[in-house]
């Protein structure tokens, strides 16, 4: 029995020379396209790629209206389309720098959530105390500390979501001064002074690079005596087991101080949005990344902020991004990240087309290029407002590139640390990465991982392969960022995850 393409694929462009299966495809089916009928010649998975007309050998492949790759031997329509037929290849892109900035998305009625308004002016969407491990070596004291405050000895603080630790594997063994000592200072400073949190103790060890003293610059502590840092480290406390008591001392001075903030109601133009990808496959630049597209518009339409990382991702689809800087500036600034990269990928050998994982691969994306074009879906339509470092704060308003990897807990760290106080976080394969003290929403760009993973999915954007309009599903995830926002509970904050997911990114040599 044949069926039309609409009923059996996605086509994303009039241009396309592939479409995107909604569900498995037997092999021998006829389809009914634009261009005339094809039949499959083989099964096609969901989220893979079939050919509507003949590709012929060096070929581009377009999806998106773009290139995704070049085709390595003819492809007759009907035939899957992957790993064996098209490689990645290159080709020049026109950046038009600033050429095409588009308007901002219309504002719409106003919307607020109920948040913890700090000091500086940031709105926190939870209220938790940290405890910042400077080293390694201070690691094992830290997480005795955390531990010491279970759900029973905080019940007495309603309003405290939490005592965390905040714990890497660096901090010590790397030059004094430079890009990894810079980076490292950054990203716990902003996971120490993150909106979500009221007051943090710092611990170190005493004779680490990474010193305690040296961690927080004594001008963003003015105007907080209540929630100033308190910093110990094990060699001036004479021990593990001193500083240990003495870090449980210093989170219960906090600890009322804390639950004495209260959630009020706040303008949407208070969020910052992180967004990420993991685990993607071929249904993540068609149902969840467009749908969380819509919410960021939304968002920044309102004043807010929405942050999109993982540059290694944007590779190949940069020069869509570039003609919606505001200027051309900003544009170059993307550019010159994107060229680092090369350069960073070709010290070690490594190409950035690497970059698909097996998952990625086994959910139907197939060269760096068809998985950009997804996945900057997640920034919407908004105009490019600004290109920011790794870990660096991140001020707004607009939509913003961070520089991050593309693997997954780093990339989160580093737009957590520069201030997202609501993350958001596409995957078709089935990740379930948390990171304290920020909520995570996992959006499924399938119903059957949604429904597989119940547990830890949050949104199902697979309801648009069912014929649910983007828009719709887009304003209901934002409807559920808000509800986040004001202290609705994730998957993930349901079964305790975020401790162990801190990763700041490190560059250069362990010495």
């Amino acid at each position: 029995m044949g069926h039309t393409l609409s009923e059996i694929a996605v086509l994303l462009h009039p241009s396309d020379t592939v479409a995107v299966a909604r569900r498995p495809i037997p092999p021998h089916e006829t389809i009914t396209s634009p261009n005339g009928s094809v039949t499959t010649s083989r099964m096609i998975p969901m989220g893979h790629k079939f050919a509507l007309r003949p590709i012929r050998t060096g070929d581009p492949v377009l999806k998106y209206g773009q290139i995704i790759g070049f085709s390595v031997s003819d492809i007759n329509p009907g035939d899957h389309v992957h790993t064996h037929n098209i490689t990645c290849g290159s080709y020049e892109r026109d950046y038009a720098m600033a050429t095409e900035i588009p308007p901002t998305p219309p504002a719409g009625k106003p919307r607020t959530f109920e948040g913890f308004l700090r000091d500086d002016g940031r709105v926190g969407t939870r209220n938790y105390v940290a405890l910042v491990s400077t080293v390694n070596c201070s690691a094992s004291s830290v997480h005795r500390i955390a531990a010491h405050f279970t759900p029973e000895r905080l019940r007495d603080y309603p309003n405290v979501d939490g005592v965390f630790a905040v714990t890497h594997k660096t901090g010590c063994g790397m030059a004094s001064s430079g890009i990894d000592r810079d980076y490292l200072k950054r990203t716990l400073s902003g996971f120490a002074l993150h909106p979500n949190v009221f007051g943090h103790v710092i611990v170190g060890l005493g004779c680490e690079v990474n010193q305690a003293s040296q961690l927080i610059e004594a001008e963003q502590l003015l105007g907080k005596p209540a929630n100033a840092p308190r910093m110990l480290t094990v060699q001036d406390s004479g021990g593990i087991a001193k500083t240990v008591a003495r870090g449980i001392e210093a989170v219960e001075q906090l600890l009322p101080l804390a639950n004495a903030v209260r959630r009020t109601t706040q303008p949407a133009a208070k969020i910052l949005l992180g967004t990420n990808c993991g685990g993607s496959d071929g249904n993540s630049g068609v149902t969840a990344n467009p749908a969380l597209g819509i919410a960021s518009d939304r968002l920044i339409g309102l004043g807010g902020t929405s942050v999109l990382g993982e540059t290694t991702e944007i590779y190949g689809a940069e020069h869509l991004l570039t003609r919606r800087a505001v200027s051309p500036t900003v544009a170059q600034k993307l550019i010159d990240r994107i060229k680092w990269w090369e350069w960073y990928a070709s010290v070690f050998g490594a190409e950035i087309d690497n970059n698909p994982s097996f998952g990625n691969k086994e959910g139907g994306l197939t060269t760096i290029f068809e998985k950009s074009l997804g996945a900057i879906a997640k920034g919407g339509s908004s105009p490019l407002s600004d290109v920011v470092g790794y870990a660096e704060r991140v001020t707004g308003p607009g939509l913003v590139v961070m520089d991050t990897p593309g693997f997954d807990p780093v990339s989160v760290t580093g737009i957590v640390a520069g201030g997202a106080n609501v993350m958001v976080f596409t995957t078709g394969r089935g990740s379930v990465l948390g990171c304290k003290p920020t909520p995570t929403i996992k959006v499924a760009t399938n119903t059957p991982l949604y429904e597989h993973m119940k547990s830890d999915m949050d949104f199902d954007a697979g309801v648009v392969l069912a014929g649910r309009s983007i828009e719709e599903v887009g304003s209901e995830l934002f409807d559920l960022i808000l509800d986040v926002a004001s202290g609705k509970r994730t998957k993930s904050e349901e079964q305790g995850l975020g401790d162990d997911e801190f990763a700041p990114w490190t560059i250069g040599p362990v010495l």
